[in-house]
């Protein structure tokens, strides 16, 4: 370890209150206003830890409840995807995005002077105008990713563009020594490479099972088992976007 004082950086929460829409699943943003960072871009209400009393949860539930007026259990709160930022003029942070499908109360802009409007948005048709650091947790968490790298460059814009997306999704790991996920070890047993036919029923197989393991988990009460069917669902989703087999990189 070099001397020196350690680094320490800003720790933020974002929530992604979702919904089933007509169209598809909708998310909540709000439109960021007056003298704040990123004024007149959308985002998703996030905010601070209060300091080291306050856990990412607890802080969570506070910043729902102070900037949407939304009331939600800690124990609806399920962990979404965790970015490590850097933003262009070369400050970083660590922030925590967190998924919420059950709350109480309507959403509404809570806090004028910093809030000018809401809306639902689709999630698979965001609007351009939208915080580059907040856009990229939403594309981590629609990809499946745990953990991601969103490091600007000088000269990024603080709003998201397209052609300059400094998105990294890092991947995760297979586990112990020894053990396999699901494709690899049916690749790995069957002896040889599989076919197109076999690959596509092997996809449709998985997503089965992921489907089958939510339902299991719903009806008795096993979150982690819920989180982890829609987890390998969106990762087969992100693997058919990128047109590549399942566990082999895109």
């Amino acid at each position: 370890m070099s001397g020196g004082q350690r680094h320490t950086e800003p720790v933020d929460v974002h929530l992604i209150l979702l919904r089933e829409g007509e169209e598809g699943p909708e998310v909540l943003l709000s439109r960021r206003a007056g003298q704040v960072y990123a004024a007149g871009l959308w985002h998703l209400p996030s905010g601070h830890l209060d300091g080291p009393h306050e856990d990412v949860v607890a802080a969570l539930v506070r910043e729902a409840r102070e900037e949407t007026r939304v009331v939600i259990n800690p124990g609806d709160v399920r962990s979404a995807v965790t970015v490590h930022h850097r933003s262009p003029k070369g400050s970083s942070r660590t922030g925590y995005f967190f998924e919420v499908r059950q709350w109480e109360g309507e959403p509404q802009v809570a806090e004028p002077d910093v809030c000018d409007a809401m809306q639902w948005a689709r999630l698979d048709a965001l609007p351009d105008e939208m915080v580059a650091y907040c856009r990229a947790g939403l594309d981590a968490y629609k990809a499946g990713a745990r953990i991601a790298v969103h490091f600007q460059l000088p000269g990024d814009a603080i709003a998201y563009a397209p052609g300059s997306n400094r998105l990294r999704l890092v991947p995760d790991a297979t586990g112990p020594a020894g053990c396999l996920d699901l494709y690899e070890a049916s690749v790995s047993g069957y002896g040889r490479s599989l076919t197109p036919a076999e690959e596509a029923r092997l996809v449709i197989d998985i997503a089965l099972d992921a489907m089958s393991g939510i339902q299991f988990g719903a009806a008795h009460g096993d979150p982690e088992l819920v989180e982890r069917g829609h987890r390998m669902l969106a990762r087969l989703r992100a693997e058919r976007r990128h047109n590549s087999p399942m566990g082999e990189p895109s």
